[in-house]
């Protein structure tokens, strides 16, 4: 516990989801949070508002603050850093979460639906680094964690689910492999100065609070679902660490490391990382359409 004690942490997409349970995750070891999302009321269909995320937090003892950015427009997010640190003062940790596909086949995916998935899913996390970049390398020491997505790499075939599937989320898979491929080049930039630059993607269905048919496809494929505590351990694991540059994978980073698995509020030991998920259970549901 405690290994975030005195350090600020600000985690876009951070209203639900996997943001979310990293912002409890993160609180319970003694970060100051921001909070960042598009909207403070509902979204939509969505679970989950930034009201809420902050209230949870601040209820179990722990500090956070709320800041509405769409971050898919660049106006919006030219000042977000700076807007952030008059809250909270120098960001120590930077975890670009937020995301968003528009499924479509590669052969029929629009122009402006590939425009809005690069700004938002590669263009955004990049300008969030730049503006982090200046104070952290002044203060010789910092973590941005950029979360990607299996869907950087082509599925196996024959393919587990479907072939429409596996299809349909190429041109969201393609703006994640620019993510990492960025992610490595800056990470070799900055890690002599104190900077530590990773990407990390779920290893596969991230069980979160959400939509029915992604726990169907868990249902049908369980080695395909796991706990969102899987992936909030590993981005701990590397916003904590000295990791210059992986591409990591959640269940694989935290078996080569021999690291355990704990409850979002860091009280309970769960497993190790090939803890089975509890597909049915309630809080375990997922929705990966829009973590923005």
């Amino acid at each position: 516990m405690n290994r975030l004690e005195g350090k600020t942490a600000l985690i876009t997409g951070a209203s639900r989801g996997i943001g979310l349970a990293m912002a409890q995750r993160f609180a319970a070891e003694g970060a100051r949070l921001i909070l960042v999302a598009s909207r403070m009321g509902s979204h939509g269909r969505l679970p989950g508002t930034l009201e809420s995320a902050v209230e949870g937090i601040r209820r179990a003892g722990g500090e956070a603050h709320a800041v509405v950015c769409n971050l898919s427009d660049a106006d919006a997010r030219a000042d977000l850093i700076a807007r952030a640190q008059r809250q909270v003062g120098p960001l120590d940790i930077l975890v670009n979460n937020a995301a968003g596909a528009k499924m479509g086949l590669p052969s029929q995916v629009s122009a402006d639906d590939r425009r809005w998935m690069m700004e938002l899913n590669l263009n955004a996390p990049i300008d969030l680094a730049q503006q982090a970049l200046p104070g952290m390398r002044e203060r010789g020491a910092g973590w941005i964690l950029n979360i990607s997505s299996a869907t950087s790499e082509q599925p196996l075939v024959p393919y587990r689910d479907s072939a429409v599937a596996a299809h349909v989320i190429a041109a969201y898979g393609a703006t994640k492999a620019a993510l990492n491929r960025y992610t490595e080049g800056l990470a070799h930039e900055v890690a002599g100065e104190g900077v530590w630059v990773n990407s990390l993607a779920p290893e596969s269905i991230v069980l979160t609070p959400g939509a029915e048919q992604v726990r169907d496809i868990a249902r049908r494929h369980p080695d395909m679902a796991e706990s969102v505590e899987v992936m909030v351990e590993a981005a701990l694991l590397l916003c904590t660490g000295r990791y210059v540059g992986q591409i990591a994978y959640s269940r694989r980073l935290l078996h080569a490391n021999g690291q355990d698995v704990y409850s979002l509020d860091g009280s309970t030991r769960l497993g190790d990382a090939l803890m089975p998920a509890e597909i049915d259970a309630d809080r375990n549901t997922t929705d990966k359409e829009s973590e923005q």
